[in-house]
């Protein structure tokens, strides 16, 4: 049964494709019906349809299949309501012209465009070209055996399909992996055993490292939480540990939502001995190859987990060029980096939160109660014309009205801020995962996933409702009335009509916002097992670098040439260059750490296996805390680990660094202020 709702005319919900949409079987459907006190009078006509709208939901017009007896994910007696009247007021909102209409339109798949696609995303367009590039043959080197599953099924898919079209002859997979069989096995990262998602198995050691009781990240520690600690490993691909849980253990049927916070667990990540590494401690160049490991083992956990992984096909929309609602994140950068260099949140991204920060974070209501549309509408044109030339007052936005124009801005994007593309996989780690760890391990790799301007700024915004959901006391705004609010803004987009599947996944993605949420801390930490890859990647780039100068004629001449001469060779970008004086050899186990901004500027350094990163750091503030300038001292220091088998990396302080030395002992050490 389909249902159409005249009431909801221009929103859809992105998280499906349009010719295949999904949905939560069985859904409650019977929502809270009371408007709360704290909304305004003026927003009657939206509470007016917004019980429409849950009646149109209830159980009286849906089919006895999804009856509350059977029903499989459900919200015991919570206010829907929020939610639906946030959806009303969106929709007001554009059709008084307050905001523009855009429509994003989906592209149909042609058979195998999407395995295609899907391989130039992870960076093996290789095997498509059939070029022998050398990226492409390091990324492959470095997979796991379910990594290299997963590569293989798609690239299997796609030559498959261009041989029913022939098109042109495509390379075999045999000779891509070398192997002689009709269905290849390949070489991969090996793999030690470990538990299933922190299920100790029999005849295993546990995989952490020895560490203090505060060397480790914990989320999930609010008032209510269980005091039962759930631990997550990245020391090993998220995928390979599903393929090690017995083969009998089903997923629970009856998976259900429960609004209270202490329904969430707490998870702890323990530190190993080489630290967390923050997703703004890597360089760009690492970072783009954390992205295409990141769809590799996403694709082959959700392969693990027998769950199809959907993608939509977007027609590019250009946004605006200049202003500042409606205009491509990247954009808006670009423009706001000649103002301030190195920016990476949007400036009027900031203000709007910082004067939130400053004056609504106490606001009773606040999010959830709707500003003045018409001041609202006036403060946008005024924003517009203004905010550049530094001549806006904000001393006469009121708290509400802030909180529409940062739900305004976030949906004017011309791309959702998580992307659109992988809006489909979000829902699809609620609906088809069923234990809220494994759907934090799908998330945390959509995390990595994203683009670095829309992972940045909606970091911003997730530590912002973090400090809403804080103040619970006096705005009465919980973790739950946070995520119903936010979700429609993040997860709808203009369309022409919502149908009640896509209807139903209000709990769903308020469920996803809430773990956005309080898990953001461990969502934005890049798992090491992804980070050895990247450096198996570099070393193997290096090593075909390698070979090849040895076999180029031409390069060997030029050798002899210049044997004379002892040139050095190019340092990665971001090296430091040493004096002679102190690029003599140095003994093993000892580091020289240069510190470009003090007084003394380099300093040798025995490592033993308890020197941590805090170590060095702290015996350089000690010798040059009276000849560094003021300014030096003021400036929060950290050591980066630069070239070798990484680009650039911001070390944890907690750091062992004779392990890190013994990973990378090509690189070299360098304190200098960490990148905002």
């Amino acid at each position: 049964m389909t249902m159409e709702m005249k009431d909801s005319g221009s929103v859809v919900l992105t998280a499906y494709h349009p010719h295949s949409p999904a949905r939560i079987p069985g859904m409650e459907q019977s929502f809270v019906q009371d408007v709360p006190p704290s909304h305004s009078p003026g927003s009657r006509k939206s509470f007016s349809r917004c019980r429409r709208i849950n009646r149109m939901l209830s159980n009286e017009s849906v089919p006895p299949a999804f009856s509350r007896s059977n029903s499989q994910a459900s919200m015991d007696s919570t206010s829907m309501e929020d939610f639906w009247c946030e959806v009303e007021s969106i929709k007001e909102s554009r059709e008084d012209g307050s905001e523009e209409a855009m429509l994003l339109e989906f592209k149909p798949a042609d058979e195998g465009e999407l395995e295609a696609e899907w391989l130039q995303d992870v960076g093996l367009s290789t095997l498509i070209s059939g070029a022998e590039e050398e990226d492409g043959q390091a990324l492959l080197s470095t997979l796991t055996r379910t990594q290299a599953a997963a590569v293989q099924k798609r690239y299997n898919t796609y030559t498959q399909t261009l041989r029913k079209k022939n098109k042109h002859t495509v390379r075999d997979v045999r000779d891509i992996f070398g192997t002689s069989d009709s269905s290849p096995t390949f070489e991969t990262v090996p793999v030690s055993p470990v538990s299933s998602n922190g299920i100790q198995l029999p005849g295993q050691k546990p995989v952490w490292k020895s560490v203090s009781s505060k060397s480790c990240l914990e989320c999930g520690t609010d008032k209510g939480s269980p005091s039962i600690t759930e631990e997550l490993s990245y020391d090993v691909s998220f995928s390979e540990s599903i393929t090690v849980l017995p083969k009998t253990q089903e997923w629970p049927k009856n998976q259900r939502f429960k609004k209270e916070d202490s329904a969430l667990p707490k998870f702890i990540v323990r530190k190993s001995r080489f630290g967390l590494t923050e997703v703004g401690d890597l360089s760009p160049e690492d970072m783009k190859k954390i992205r295409y490991l990141s769809l590799i083992e996403l694709t082959a956990f959700y392969d693990a987990l027998g769950v199809e992984l959907k993608r939509n096909r977007v027609e590019r929309v250009r946004g605006r060029e200049n202003g500042l609602f409606g205009v491509p994140l990247t954009v808006l950068l670009e423009n706001d980096q000649k103002k301030v260099p190195g920016i990476k949140v949007p400036l009027i991204f900031q203000k709007l939160l910082l004067k939130l920060e400053e004056t609504g974070l106490e606001t009773e209501g606040i999010l959830r109660v709707p500003g003045s549309a018409s001041r609202v509408k006036n403060l946008h044109q005024e924003l517009e014309a203004k905010f550049y030339e530094d001549t806006f007052d904000w001393d006469q936005v009121r708290n509400n009205d802030a909180a529409g124009l940062l739900k305004m801005f976030i949906r004017e994007l011309p791309s959702p801020l998580f992307t659109v593309e992988y809006l489909p996989a979000f829902i699809t780690l609620v609906e088809k995962i069923s234990k809220i760890k494994l759907q934090l391990q799908a998330l945390h790799l959509l995390i990595m996933l994203m683009p670095e301007a829309n992972r940045d700024t909606a970091k911003a915004f997730l530590q912002f409702l973090k400090k809403v959901v804080a103040n619970e006391g006096k705005n009465k705004m919980n973790l739950w009335n946070v995520s119903m609010i936010v979700a429609p803004n993040l997860f709808i987009y203009k369309g022409k009509r919502a149908n009640q599947q896509e209807m139903q996944a209000a709990a769903t993605t308020a469920h996803i916002v809430r773990l956005l949420i309080r898990y953001q801390d461990i969502l934005w930490t890049v798992p090491s097992f992804l980070i050895s890859q990247v450096r198996k990647m570099n070393e193997a780039a290096m090593n075909n670098s390698k070979r090849q100068l040895m076999f180029d004629k031409g390069v060997r001449k030029l050798l002899r040439r210049k044997t004379m001469e002892r040139e050095r060779p190019e340092r990665p970008e971001g090296a430091v260059t040493f004096p002679p004086y102190l690029q003599s050899d140095i003994p093993e186990g000892v580091i020289r750490v240069y510190a470009p901004l003090h007084s003394k500027v380099s300093m040798a350094i025995q490592l033993n296996s308890q020197t941590k990163a805090k170590d060095i750091l702290a015996r350089f503030h000690c010798e040059n805390s009276r000849g560094s300038s003021q300014n030096v001292r003021g400036q929060i220091q950290s050591l980066h680990e630069i070239g070798g088998n990484i680009g650039q990396h911001c070390l944890d302080p907690d750091a062992f660094m004779l392990d890190v030395y013994h990973a990378n002992p090509q690189a070299e050490w360098v304190i200098k202020p960490k990148a905002s």
